[in-house]
């Protein structure tokens, strides 16, 4: 049997779905057998990420109802021959899938990968907690570094090790190394602190992400601060062991100075 891998957030807007699909095509680089099963019942995106939508017939739902086989529903994803994508319906609701049927439809999937990233829905709400009696090895949660998003970090967790799932593990994105050094933006290190949960990876906050989704780019296929991080990240998930590279660290007097004199100033606007 694969190991299935849950990546969920507290919030939408995160990057979650980005990070699901990038992790993905690293673990398949990497050599191993991957199906990224997007279980966003309803808003589903894995297909627009990978370049797809236009080659689903069946999804997940079908497959459960009988309407066909495992293999008609999985799409391989053209360029990764070791990636495969099972999409969820995208007309239906999560109370259209039963618990006991998410989880036999892991076990299905798990039987024929490596590596199962299973991409859920944001938020605490019926579509997590119906995949929260799946068969889940591992458990990844991703929040920036923002108080509003750490307090929804910690109900997710929560919420996790409540039903039993392995405790999850800390993905931090969006850290920018001058809003740290300047004391505005809390570092990896302190949500990992703050949440009390081991730190598997931080990401920079790297406009190319945002440029390869207006191109219809894989962000793995290009060169950015955002792509190394994650490539990072997956290998630490095989076990290797790959040092953190501490974003926010103390740079150069020069770059700071460079950046302090690029940087927009924040301006507060009052209303007489």
């Amino acid at each position: 049997m694969g190991r299935s891998i849950l990546i969920a957030s507290g919030k939408g807007g995160v990057g979650k779905s980005t990070l699901a699909a990038s992790l993905s095509q690293a673990l398949a680089r990497q050599g191993h057998k991957v199906c990224l099963l997007d279980m966003d019942i309803g808003l589903r995106g894995q297909d627009t990420f990978l370049g797809v939508e236009s080659q689903i017939v069946y999804d997940s739902l079908d497959v459960l109802t009988g309407l066909c086989r495992l293999h008609d529903a999985l799409i391989p994803i053209p360029g990764e021959e070791n990636l495969s994508l099972l999409p969820c319906p995208q007309f239906s609701r999560a109370k259209d899938i039963t618990p006991a049927q998410f989880r036999s439809l892991v076990d299905q999937v798990r039987a024929l990968f490596a590596y199962v990233i299973i991409d859920a829905p944001a938020g605490i709400e019926r579509g997590l907690r119906g995949i929260l009696k799946a068969s889940v090895d591992d458990c990844l949660l991703l929040c920036t570094p923002d108080d509003l998003c750490l307090r929804d970090a910690e109900r997710v967790a929560s919420l996790l090790q409540e039903k039993g799932l392995p405790r999850p593990r800390l993905i931090v994105n969006r850290l920018n190394d001058a809003l740290i050094e300047s004391g505005e933006m809390y570092n990896a290190k302190t949500c990992s602190e703050t949440l009390d949960l081991p730190l598997l990876g931080e990401i920079p906050d790297d406009i190319n992400v945002y440029r390869a989704q207006l191109k219809h780019l894989w962000l793995y296929d290009i060169d950015c601060p955002a792509r190394y991080a994650i490539e990072r990240i997956a290998r630490r998930i095989t076990g290797e062991a790959v040092p953190l590279p501490c974003i926010g660290k103390r740079r150069p007097w020069y770059i700071r100075m460079w950046d302090f004199m690029l940087e927009p100033r924040v301006k507060e606007v009052k209303h007489i």
